[in-house]
């Protein structure tokens, strides 16, 4: 099971996916408030649909890793995980545009949620690479 590099992308997703729930991806003051308040920073707890998506991502890679019998299973799992986190990145989008332009900026870490979709694509060409390996051998059996 470890011996997989698709076993350590999933891992690293999970990983990054609870990362995201701590580190903010974007930083400045709402529209909506009309005295100013202290900086807000954008992370995926600042709001509950934003939240249950990241989670859901973390969640899934992390059994995903688990079905390594289960090949195709674990395309699937996988492919609906990315499918969440990009649905993540087009929440974090669609949030900041609360923020005020001048007074906002985009963190330092706001690469983690755009890299775990490449991760996960990387994840997902390795299961089918064994897959595809496993197909192989049954056929010279």
């Amino acid at each position: 099971m470890i011996q997989r590099i698709q076993t350590l992308w999933l891992l690293l997703v999970s990983a990054l996916s609870f990362l995201t729930l701590k580190t903010s991806v974007y930083s400045g003051h709402r529209i909506k408030d009309i005295i100013p308040k202290p900086m807000i920073f954008l992370n995926a707890s600042y709001n509950p649909l934003l939240n249950i998506t990241a989670i859901s991502v973390g969640v899934i890679a992390f059994i995903t890793i688990f079905l390594f019998t289960r090949r195709k299973l674990q395309i699937r799992l996988s492919s609906f995980a990315l499918f969440l986190s990009i649905i993540v990145l087009l929440l974090y989008y669609w949030q900041s545009k609360s923020f005020i332009g001048e007074e906002s900026s985009i963190t330092i870490t706001a690469f983690i949620p755009v890299l775990i979709p490449v991760i996960l694509i990387l994840a997902i060409r390795g299961i089918w690479k064994d897959e595809k390996l496993v197909k192989g051998s049954d056929r010279l059996r």
